[in-house]
């Protein structure tokens, strides 16, 4: 069906402004948040919240070819201004359905084919570069700048030395580091979103949005007050690696970051501002700020839940066949799917050659694999290596095609490089004509891109679930960071669901018996805190199928949203987030290391009587964390829940609105 994504409520009011001075000021429509553009020696801005100030006068430059720079056509400078309240309808809500999108912006256009626009929100401000040259340039550097009046406290993932190749390279899955601004120096290299914490101010989270044919955003530090973007000059030279999964890496880079059409507009550098920390996990100005749908039709696009084999490594028991990667063993996933409500198995790395996507893994007849999904009616997902997807990407979609394949991953890009950014976009635009979802592995944040691309629905670019197998990574601590932070750039895949349940004095990383330091419920509550429109069971579906009434719940989570509400959180500590789907609400909250008991009024229910299924930690949680307990009550939007959460812990309670 087809709709439209953007309905204007008022029209936009356009003033142009006097050249004289070189100082303008805008606000934010509920007037807390302020920007003033200096456009003096240079183009700096400052942002105040309620006259706090956040950042500090900030430089923003950029050059391309020819020497021409932005900062050398500031004389005379014409400024436009204009107020816009519209409001967005998400396709594939993974937060809510109607997104109200109102900001004043203010564009600054400079007679040298420069311009620089900035928007003022409620809850955040963002800038751009524009430029109107009629040839195509190199763009050679970029600076963004963000300085601070103090030294706050800053959460932020570093790119970890890749070994033999340059440090651009990343998968982009790393833990948060929690320091001061002024121990960030120039030769940390830090991937986005950052989450800067400063003493008595809103929390300001620095990311990027519309990330286009240019490199993605690191950043460094100045052991100073200050962060600097740094952007993966563009690759002139790759090499391919021979290993399980390959991918090409840069060995030669050149002087420019992007080779690009002179005319255009760039991402958006962006930060959020969030005086409570509850205001940050229900964020979506970067999706806000994201180029509209490329995608006339998406009626296909059917979010939902998957099964995935990798992290236990298909390791079922109390079966009749040898498990493995193998037809029996799809054929017992596809059984487990249609038994508790999954919309799609995937079939992760192994089921051909990793090379060859033509090139079945013979224990796999993909005809019967195809023909039972079928008779089940679920749908069958592939993974894919990118660099082999990338040589064989029009013949191999057309084979998943025929499989009645409608979702895809690809993984191992590890780079945010332009060439990078463009497979990206190359490898969306392909999927989107042969009706495929699509999510991204080894990849680099969203960054709006699954507002222009629909259906591809999420990324990894997250320590997740998978890290179980080999370390200690995913601990409660930074489970809790991820929605604070992570979150705010996009959809995630965390990949959830692990059955095996461990205190952290319990936990062992053990391959394909693969636990979690989380408690039972945790992993339960993660399907409602975390945000991924395609959301995969990784636990094992042996146990699963023993535990009927707590994988019927799990099985029952939406995955897409109407509306969202974070009832009550603090960054790194605890959080509850009300998600609605309907008529009916669903409650998860999460905890870190620490037991804690969390008071929910109920009062953003409707009018009328709830029937609530609720799963919550055992009273034996705090020492065998896969202790849970499942009951029910009747509730009204007059009702509270008092929670009680296990280190580690988690809760989570279906709310189903009874007809009267």
């Amino acid at each position: 069906m087809k709709q439209p994504y953007l309905l204007t409520i008022i029209l936009t009011v356009i003033c142009l402004v006097s050249e004289a001075a070189t100082v303008r000021e805008i606000s934010s429509p509920d007037r807390a948040i302020r920007l003033s553009v200096d456009v003096g020696k240079k183009i700096t801005y400052s942002i105040y919240y309620k006259n706090i100030l956040l950042l500090s006068p900030s430089e923003i430059d950029m050059e391309v070819s020819g020497g021409k720079k932005l900062s050398d056509g500031l004389a005379k400078p014409k400024f436009a201004q204009r107020l816009v309240n519209e409001t967005i309808i998400s396709p594939v809500p993974e937060k809510r359905t109607h997104i109200p999108d109102h900001y004043q912006e203010l564009k600054v256009t400079l007679p040298n084919s420069f311009a620089v626009i900035f928007r003022v929100y409620n809850d955040g401000v963002a800038y751009r570069i524009s430029t109107s040259f009629k040839e195509d340039i190199q763009v050679k550097t970029e600076t963004a700048r963000f300085q601070f009046p103090t030294n706050p406290t800053v959460y932020y993932p570093e790119v970890a030395p890749p070994g033999n190749i340059d440090k651009y390279h990343s998968s982009f899955e790393e833990l948060y580091t929690v320091k001061s601004l002024d121990s960030i120096a120039s030769k940390n290299l830090v991937f986005t979103p950052i989450l800067v914490a400063q003493a008595q101010s809103p929390k300001v989270v620095i990311t990027e949005s519309d990330l286009e044919d240019y490199p993605g955003m690191f950043l460094t530090g100045s052991s100073g007050n200050e962060l600097i973007g740094d952007f993966a000059p563009y690759p002139l030279k790759e090499e391919q690696n021979n290993e399980l999964y390959s991918l090409k890496f840069v060995t030669k880079r050149a002087d420019f970051l992007a080779r690009t059409k002179g005319s255009r507009n760039f991402p958006w550098r962006v930060l959020i501002i969030a005086p409570e920390d509850k205001d940050l996990p229900g964020n979506d100005l970067v999706y806000r700020l994201a180029s509209p749908s490329r995608v006339a039709d998406v009626s296909w696009v059917k979010p939902g839940k998957a099964t995935d084999e990798w992290v236990i490594s298909s390791n079922v028991y109390n079966v009749p066949f040898k498990s493995g990667i193998n037809t029996a063993t799809y054929k017992y996933y596809i059984d487990f799917a249609k038994r508790f409500g999954f919309e799609r198995i995937m079939m992760d790395a192994g089921w051909s050659d990793n090379n060859d996507l033509f090139k079945i893994n013979p224990e796999i007849n993909m005809d019967t694999i195809v023909a039972y999904a079928k008779s089940k009616h679920v749908k069958i997902s592939m993974w894919t290596l990118a660099l082999t997807l990338e040589k064989q990407l029009e013949p191999a979609l057309d084979q998943f095609n025929r499989w009645g394949v409608d979702f895809i991953m690809t993984d191992f890009i590890n780079r945010d490089d332009q060439k990078a950014v463009q497979l990206f976009y190359r490898i969306a635009e392909a999927c989107g004509r042969h009706k495929l979802m699509l999510m991204f592995h080894g990849a680099f944040k969203p960054a709006g891109f699954n507002r222009t691309f629909p259906h591809a629905v999420a990324r990894e670019a997250v320590l997740g679930s998978e890290y179980n197998m080999w370390s200690d990574k995913p601990s409660p601590e930074h489970n809790l960071r991820l929605p604070f932070i992570r979150m705010l750039s996009g959809p995630l895949d965390y990949e959830p669901g692990l059955l095996n349940n461990a205190t952290p004095k319990g936990f062992r990383a053990i391959p394909e018996s693969v636990m979690s330091m989380t408690t039972r419920t945790q992993q339960l509550a993660m399907y409602i805190v975390y945000e991924s429109p395609i959301q995969f069971f990784t636990g094992n579906p042996s146990q699963g199928f023993a535990e009927p009434a707590f994988m019927e719940l799990l099985g029952s989570i939406p995955t897409t949203w109407d509306t969202t509400r974070i009832v009550d959180a603090k960054l790194g500590d605890y959080i509850i987030t009300a998600r609605k789907k309907g008529n009916d609400w669903y409650i998860g909250a999460m905890t870190d290391s620490s037991a804690r008991d969390l008071h929910v009024p109920l009062d953003f229910l409707g009018n009328g009587n709830y029937t609530a299924t609720i799963c919550e930690d055992g009273i034996n949680a705090d020492r065998y964390a896969a202790d849970y307990k499942i009951s029910s009550k009747r509730l009204t939007r007059k009702s509270a829940l008092t929670i009680h959460l296990a280190p580690g812990g988690g809760y989570l309670v279906k709310l189903v609105k009874k007809n009267e």
